[in-house]
């Protein structure tokens, strides 16, 4: 997460911070999440999502929400505080923010990163190694991104009810998209135990095709 905090002062009529980063990476698996997060899920599992999925989601939703710590609303896409791209990494997002409770926030170096909510998740399961699973999310409703000081767990869920419609919720963090960042301007295969492994299957696919030795 890159940081700029401006000054009130010419055409600012209040101190404002202007915020980039990765909220999360695609096709890149995250790290092994609890069952009891899904209920589809019949064992522990790993999760990704699928190259196109924020696109689609960003494109049916010309509105997403930018949140503080997933509780109150501080600025969105349609009010022109928020940015969403996808790109080759993931979900990256810019903002501008003039919220108090925010910008105090930032000066202190209290800002821990990034976080969205969805619903609506159209998936597919596949055994992923013994014991384990795989979740891509191939499609889903984009509800939220979400400024965080709380340190980011990366899952969570909770039930919406809305009339006699019953949503549920999951929320996700950038811990992930940061690794993917990592991988993309210095890919050191050391940095960590995922990163190994995607370095050895790089080197396995390489010998069966016999461009290594």
């Amino acid at each position: 997460m890159k940081i700029e905090i401006r000054s009130a002062g010419g055409s600012r009529p209040q101190d404002e911070i202007r915020v980039s980063g990765y909220v999360n990476a695609v096709e890149r698996d995250s790290r092994i999440l609890p069952a009891e997060i899904s209920r589809a899920a019949s064992s522990p599992f790993v999760e990704k999502v699928a190259a196109g999925a924020f696109r689609r989601a960003i494109e049916r939703n010309p509105n997403v929400r930018m949140l503080f710590n997933h509780e109150r609303e501080i600025g969105s896409v349609g009010g022109g505080q928020l940015k969403l791209t996808e790109d080759n990494i993931g979900l990256h997002a810019e903002a501008v923010i003039t919220d108090s409770e925010v910008v105090a926030a930032a000066k202190r170096g209290g800002l821990r990163g990034w976080s969205f909510g969805f619903s609506g998740a159209k998936d597919r399961w596949e055994q992923y190694r013994e014991g384990i699973q795989r979740r891509t999310l191939e499609d889903f409703t984009l509800a939220e991104v979400s400024i965080l000081t709380k340190t980011p767990a990366y899952f969570g869920t909770s039930v919406e009810l809305r009339g006699e419609d019953c949503d549920v919720l999951e929320t996700r963090s950038c811990d992930d998209a940061q690794e993917a960042v990592n991988m993309e301007t210095d890919p050191d295969p050391s940095e960590s135990a995922v990163d190994r492994e995607y370095f050895s299957k790089q080197i396995e696919i390489l010998k069966m095709k016999g461009e290594l030795l």
